[in-house]
């Protein structure tokens, strides 16, 4: 299906020059002169190689269909992901890689929504949000502002990021997959 370049979202697959490629990032870019065009990061889905390409935001590219399936992930093994659908009890293995930067947040038992392109897997979605334990929380330093300070803290999957001064080691938060930010205390 045909769609203006200035369509293309990440996590959809587009057909360019011959070859599958998913679109990790997309970026509509508006120099003082002349018209937008839009910049795309993308990974070939055969060979994992990542290129960058410019469409002018009137161009057209090839956007392929996605059928969303639920699994449930089961474990890893080296460099593969065992998921599990949970209606046939057939696995499922896939390549690590196709989480990319989400990884860590992978948990025993979730639920993924693992996206293919007739019959072979292109991209994974974890959920939203995960919560996990803080291991690791910086002392709060006196006479930093309350409401804009936040402090360098590392849960337990090993990611680092942010939270806010009243959090400390041991407690769980909610953590955005996506960027790995904090959301809120967990509340259980």
């Amino acid at each position: 299906m045909k769609q203006q370049a200035n369509l293309i979202r990440a996590g959809q697959v587009i057909e360019h020059d011959g070859r599958r490629w998913t679109v990790l990032k997309q970026q509509i870019i508006t120099p003082g002169k002349g018209g937008a065009f839009i910049q795309v990061e993308m990974r070939d889905l055969k060979t994992g190689n990542k290129t960058n390409e410019r469409w002018r935001t009137a161009d057209s590219v090839e956007r392929l269909m996605t059928e969303d399936r639920e699994y449930l992930y089961s474990y890893t093994d080296g460099d593969s992901l065992v998921l599990m659908d949970p209606e046939s009890f057939e696995q499922l293995i896939i390549s690590v890689d196709l989480l990319g930067d989400q990884a860590p947040f992978l948990q025993d038992n979730m639920t993924i929504n693992l996206h293919l392109v007739e019959g072979d897997p292109v991209g994974v979605d974890l959920p939203p949000q995960v919560t996990l334990e803080v291991v690791e929380a910086d002392p709060v330093v006196k006479g930093q502002t309350a409401s804009s300070s936040y402090k360098p803290a590392k849960l337990s999957n090993g990611v680092k990021t942010m939270v806010p001064p009243f959090i400390e080691a041991g407690e769980r938060i909610v953590v955005r997959t996506e960027d790995a930010t904090y959301v809120e205390r967990a509340k259980n």
